[in-house]
């Protein structure tokens, strides 16, 4: 964290505004997928921004809400949960209202294995701090190069995984959890490892239709208070 950033409190306050608070990051691929559900379930909330290119995440008033000192954290009065993953589940079981996961066993079970895939093995490698890494590893091309390599491996195994089950969405006609954890880490990989999408046909109209969603338009990076 630079010496220069200002200390920021965090207090956990829902006697005022809206009753859910998401701490978040403009550029964060794992809070955007929460500001997309949080969205498509019409949930209000409040938005706090957490820098991290400044290091804000690493200040002790941050780290009492998440001991990781990552975004995305959310607090529901009383409740403060950390990693998108939790937070969604969380959502989907205090707020059933626009379910993100279908009835059918078989499809539930395939939302949720896509949603493995990519918080586990695509957007780890998206962080920043792996990136910087790498970089001064390798040096930057082959910090590109091997991340675009493990990125497609693992686009390449959700397109199989899908290939029978996508229509407009990833399973179906209805957007569920796989949509909202596919297409903010699809923007990411394109915009910032130069993916070529056209190897995942499957994949790549699932984005396109997720993105004329005024759900996902709203929540994505630039459309953010603390976008820059």
């Amino acid at each position: 964290m630079e010496s220069s950033s200002p200390k920021k409190n965090y207090p956990i306050d829902s006697a005022s505004g809206p009753k859910l608070i998401l701490y978040s990051y403009w550029q964060s691929s794992c809070a955007w997928r929460v500001r997309f559900a949080l969205n498509l379930k019409g949930l209000s909330y409040e938005y706090r921004s957490v820098n991290l290119a400044k290091g804000e995440q690493f200040t002790p008033e941050f780290e009492k809400l998440n001991p990781l000192m990552y975004v995305p954290v959310l607090v529901d009065g009383d409740v403060v949960i950390s990693d998108s993953y939790a937070i969604l589940l969380y959502l989907e079981e205090k707020y059933p209202c626009k379910a993100l996961l279908p009835v059918d066993p078989q499809l539930k079970a395939i939302n949720l294995q896509t949603a493995s895939i990519v918080s586990s093995s695509i957007q780890p490698l998206h962080m920043l701090s792996l990136s910087k890494y790498m970089a001064q590893k390798v040096g930057p091309e082959d910090q590109l190069s091997w991340g675009q390599s493990n990125i497609e491996q693992g686009f390449l195994a959700i397109e199989k995984l899908l290939k029978d089950f996508a229509d407009r969405y990833a399973t179906g006609k209805e957007v569920y959890l796989a949509d909202v954890f596919l297409a903010p880490q699809i923007s990411v990989a394109t915009a910032r490892f130069s993916i070529d999408m056209s190897k995942f046909p499957t994949l790549n109209r699932v984005y396109e239709t997720c993105k004329a969603l005024p759900e996902f338009q709203s929540s994505s990076p630039e459309k953010q208070p603390d976008a820059m």
